[in-house]
């Protein structure tokens, strides 16, 4: 990682038979770069991209990826991906990172999240890639779990007083 906090990764040639890893740090630089030529030298043909962070969080192919990058390019000014853990599949064509972001819109305000991208990689291409993000569940489960944690802590701020 360079000063500026970029996973200095290099992208390697289209058509090599780099490891996931290699392709998914390439691209989690060339994100930093807002190279598009240089991700889609990485991406598969028919590859897919799902990301809740987009207006389509399930893009398939190119031209729906390149439009989803498009927007994120145009909403945010600067990207920054730290590295905090990666992994390997044992036959080097599944992939995942663990990154903390530090992503500034454009306006100046800063995003800071952590998430894991997870990258299925053939002849050297990425043909998935899938974010996860560490927000916990929605809708009813999620009012519920909000309740129920009120309630233990207010339980607890009980006891010790």
């Amino acid at each position: 990682m360079d000063a500026a906090g970029r996973t200095r990764a290099e992208a390697p040639a289209p058509g090599l038979n780099g490891t996931a890893l290699d392709a998914l740090e390439a691209l989690l630089h060339a994100v930093e770069a807002k190279d598009l030529p240089g991700l889609k030298a990485l991406m598969a043909d028919g590859a897919v991209l799902v990301d809740p962070h987009y207006p389509v969080p399930r893009m398939v192919g190119w031209r729906a990826i390149s439009d989803g990058l498009g927007w994120s390019f145009g909403t945010i000014e600067t990207f920054r991906f730290a590295i905090i853990h990666r992994s390997s599949g044992a036959d080097g064509s599944h992939a995942a990172v663990e990154v903390g972001c530090d992503h500034v819109l454009c306006g100046g305000r800063h995003l800071v999240f952590h998430q894991v991208f997870v990258a299925d990689v053939w002849d050297g291409r990425i043909t998935r890639l899938q974010a996860y993000e560490p927000y916990g569940p929605g809708g009813l489960v999620g009012l519920v779990l909000r309740v129920t944690r009120f309630g233990r802590r207010v339980r607890h701020a009980a006891s010790i007083s």
